[in-house]
């Protein structure tokens, strides 16, 4: 309880007194609600468990089902729309934006929701789904789309998600990590390679053109007995 506190007073700049995160964070409260709710869950008890789900989902517009387990010291900011399914496993220090789906991909059983390590961002309206693994100090941008493991330390970005960017997890910092913004943006990549590739030909057409002018102009020039010859080699002296 105490850890989400903390993390939220460390990353969050808004955050101005414990009180207020107390108050007025929803985030925070569909924790603790979940926590209560999961409880229940483990004791195998019907209904109930699925009922503070809802009116946890009323009161914070943020849908955490009971059986999901969430470390201490996880922050979910402004939470709306945010979707964790019954098998999604989260590492402590993540930090989940609104909007965020952490899903599956069908009617499969058992383990069928992401599993996010330590100290992972999900950007704004990001979806994870699947029965996939997202290891430490990943970064997924926001809108991203991500059904495959990604490895520790990486920037995924993309509909579907791409690794952009390979880092050294140990060296991450809560500077690193609230800097989603600054991910690449491979599709300009992408295009910048193709308009450099399209620049390179269009000057190789044109100095052949130059070279095709200069053949034209010298065969234009030549002495009148060497046009007579080439004009009978092809016909026209017969």
């Amino acid at each position: 309880m105490f850890e989400n506190i903390r993390i939220i007073k460390k990353f969050d700049p808004a955050a101005k007194s414990y009180l207020e995160i107390v108050l007025c964070y929803p985030g925070l409260h569909a924790l603790w609600l979940h926590k209560f709710a999961h409880l229940l869950y483990k004791l195998r008890l019907p209904i109930i468990p699925r009922l503070v789900n809802y009116i946890s989902r009323f009161l914070t517009g943020i849908d955490i089902h009971p059986g999901a387990k969430i470390a201490p010291g996880v922050f979910i900011d402004h939470g709306s729309g945010v979707v964790i399914g019954e098998t999604a496993i989260i590492g402590s220090g993540s930090l989940i934006f609104q909007g965020v789906t952490l899903g599956g991909t069908g009617k499969e059983s058992g383990k069928r929701h992401p599993t996010i390590g330590k100290n992972v961002v999900i950007g704004a309206g990001a979806k994870v789904l699947g029965n996939i693994t997202i290891e430490d100090h990943v970064r997924v941008g926001a809108g991203s789309v991500v059904m495959r493991n990604v490895p520790a330390g990486s920037t995924v970005v993309g509909i579907p998600g791409k690794v952009v960017k390979a880092g050294d997890p140990a060296s991450d910092s809560v500077e690193q990590m609230l800097e989603h913004n600054q991910m690449p943006d491979p599709i300009a990549k992408v295009f910048s390679v193709l308009l450099e590739k399209v620049e390179t030909q269009q000057q190789l057409i044109n100095k052949l053109y130059e070279k095709q002018q200069l053949l034209e102009k010298s065969s234009t020039d030549a002495p009148e007995d060497d046009r007579f010859i080439q004009e009978f080699i092809h016909g026209d002296g017969i």
